[in-house]
């Protein structure tokens, strides 16, 4: 079946039912219409609802609260209105006692936020008809292994982190990786965060002879890491993850900083028919638009394979490489990404840019 999956383009283009299919699909946009993730919810909603007006198919918003016990009513409202499909689901939540009654209706939900893995794993022992299109917990760290093995293997590493459980747990989880595959740190440190310097970790990481870093801390610390390297006289090329995408305050990045993180998706080649379509709309396709955008699209392509090969809607996104506005997306027989969505950043005139893309 799945290399029967992966003809989706030429099936589509012999026969022409994806905009047939697309015409009958309805769409929920499960996403929080108030407080304080009201922002968010409105960047699903205008991504989902700008491609569904490209394509021509309804979206229903279904308001999300976030609260615990909320996921039931919602599943109910999506079963009862009988969508193609659902996206959106910023909490877990709203996913807790939704995925039965969707299970019931035939109705996958993607994903743009949850990286719970136990939700997963629950989905996929029962079935229930749950995607993701954000990453996984694990892939973070995964890329920044990848990274390290490939960029850095002759170099001398330090591994740093600052307290926090998620710097503790991605530091932990890159340093297991590394020495899996035969490399080992030259130093490891645990650094006190939101310090208005950071000159004795410098020191120390000179004293070591450690040329590469990765910081598992946020953007600020990484700035005055930095800031204090360039002051001591000490060449330092570090790295940190996807905290590194916050605002530049109050010391600036320096230039030539590396992240591992989400990729600002408004810079794609491939992007650029979408972005022009949601400025004109007067919409900013910032955090989750254009990912919102992209699940719509797919979304309507599975409608139309489900329809042409008579499998359900949920069979039909397994396996399938889906060209969207955001780049082909494929979702593995466990339901998530099949290709790690985080990329090698590096920090150039103001913004993140891809690291192949420097210079150009």
């Amino acid at each position: 079946m799945k290399s029967a999956l992966r003809l989706l383009p030429v099936l589509l283009a012999a026969t022409a039912l994806s905009a047939t299919a697309a015409a009958a699909a309805s769409i929920g946009v499960v996403a929080p219409q108030s407080g304080p993730f009201a922002l968010l919810g409105k960047q699903m909603q205008d991504g989902a609802e700008a491609a569904a007006e490209r394509l021509g198919i309804e979206v229903r918003p279904i308001a999300e609260t976030c609260e615990a016990g909320s996921g039931e009513a919602i599943g109910r409202e999506l079963r009862d209105a009988k969508v193609t499909a659902a996206i959106g689901f910023l909490c877990s939540e709203s996913l807790d006692g939704a995925l039965p009654l969707l299970k019931e209706g035939g109705i996958p939900a993607i994903t743009l936020s949850v990286r719970w893995k136990v939700l997963m794993e629950d989905a996929l022992k029962n079935e229930w008809p749950f995607f993701r299109m954000a990453p996984t917990a694990d892939d973070e760290a995964e890329k920044v292994i990848d990274v390290i093995l490939r960029d850095w293997s002759g170099d001398a590493v330090a591994l740093v982190e600052d307290g926090t459980i998620h710097g503790r747990e991605l530091v932990e989880a890159v340093r297991a990786g590394m020495e899996e595959r035969g490399m080992k740190p030259v130093f490891t440190d645990t650094y006190r965060p939101g310090q208005e310097q950071q000159v004795a970790l410098v020191r120390r990481l000179k004293k070591t002879g450690a040329t590469r870093v990765f910081v598992g801390g946020d953007r600020n610390d990484m700035a005055i890491i930095a800031r204090d390297a360039a002051a001591e006289k000490t060449t330092l090329t570090l790295m940190g993850g996807d905290a590194m995408r916050a605002a530049d305050q109050p010391v600036a990045l320096a230039a030539g900083t590396l992240a591992v993180a989400l990729p600002e998706y408004d810079t794609f080649p491939s992007t650029q028919e979408a972005v022009a379509f949601l400025r004109g709309k007067g919409i900013v396709p910032e955090g989750y638009v254009l990912p919102a955008f992209a699940s719509v699209e797919l979304v309507a392509d599975a409608a139309g394979l489900s329809s042409a090969m008579g499998m359900p809607v949920a069979e039909a996104l397994v396996g399938t490489g889906f060209e969207t506005a955001i780049g082909n997306v494929t979702f593995d027989p466990g339901h998530d990404l099949a290709d790690n969505p985080y990329v090698l950043m590096e920090w150039r005139d103001g913004r993140f840019v891809p690291v192949g893309a420097v210079g150009q």
